[in-house]
């Protein structure tokens, strides 16, 4: 495999720092962001000379522009670019917070928007490049509790999708990574959740938000094998557009997408009769 520079935003735990230990163990250069001036020195001690930590918080545009440039100058021309940085935000959708909301779609959307388009005009000036983001088996499929996280997860992968179809034309693929539940910290101490505050919800969701906490730590994944996933799609010659890891996520976005199809054929008498009757007027 030809060695490549990736960049990879949110290197400090979990996929980030699997998919970041999967292409340093192939000898890849990996420039990993983090938060803070340790997470930086952990990271960086992973493969020395190879292992580049850069503190950044991708909901600051312009930050995120400047390290991309800093990175192509120093470091050298980016291959591979994963947004991955993004957190989980738990809580109905009648219970959550306008501004938790907002803030969701800033790191989870926006965070990747950013990072995802300082790259691009390198890649499409040298014609060759990827491009990824790390949606969520909930960005195909939905979950109740998770309306915030999940609506960012559909917005993402709708811009991944319609990005692919942009720059497909200048030899750059774009991938949209769907991770099931993997055995990281992001149901534990990385998942924000609003407050609790309507009885009649609990019926529903109180068991569901249980068994997500039991569940942490012991989930089916195994993020070194996403590692190695995410790092062998970079070397075959027509990566996918769509990444499903997990064996939950490919059953319940299988689900999910099946449903949808159902209601388009049962529906489909009445959606038929909202044409013109004389067709197009072209």
């Amino acid at each position: 495999m030809q060695k490549q520079n990736w960049l990879i935003t949110g290197v400090s735990t979990g996929l980030g720092r699997a998919f970041a230990q999967a292409a340093l163990a192939a000898g890849h250069t990996v420039v990993g962001t983090v938060r803070s001036e340790e997470d930086l020195r952990v990271f960086e001690g992973l493969k020395p000379g190879y292992a580049h930590g850069r503190i950044l918080d991708v909901t600051d545009g312009d930050a995120v522009s400047s390290v991309v440039v800093e990175v192509e100058q120093s470091v050298g021309p980016l291959d591979v670019v994963v947004a991955n940085a993004g957190y989980g935000l738990e809580g109905t959708f009648e219970e959550t917070p306008l501004a938790e909301v907002r803030r969701q779609f800033e790191v989870n959307v926006f965070g990747a928007v950013a990072t995802l388009q300082a790259a691009l005009p390198h890649m499409r000036q040298r014609r060759r490049g990827h491009l990824m983001a790390v949606t969520s088996m909930g960005g195909l499929m939905a979950v109740p509790g998770m309306s915030a996280y999940c609506g960012s997860k559909f917005a993402l992968e709708g811009i991944l999708e319609a990005l692919g179809k942009e720059v497909a034309q200048f030899g750059i693929h774009v991938t949209a990574i769907e991770p099931g539940s993997f055995r990281t910290d992001w149901a534990g101490r990385s998942m924000t959740r609003a407050a609790q505050s309507i009885d009649d919800y609990d019926e529903l969701f109180a068991p569901i938000r249980e068994a997500r906490q039991k569940a942490s730590g012991n989930q089916l994944g195994n993020p070194a094998k996403a590692g190695d996933a995410v790092v062998h799609i970079t070397s075959v010659d027509q990566p996918p557009a769509h990444l499903v890891l997990g064996s939950d996520a490919l059953r319940l976005v299988t689900a999910a997408r099946t449903a949808v199809d159902e209601d388009i054929r049962a529906w489909e008498p009445l959606s038929r009769t909202t044409d013109f009757a004389e067709g197009a007027q072209l």
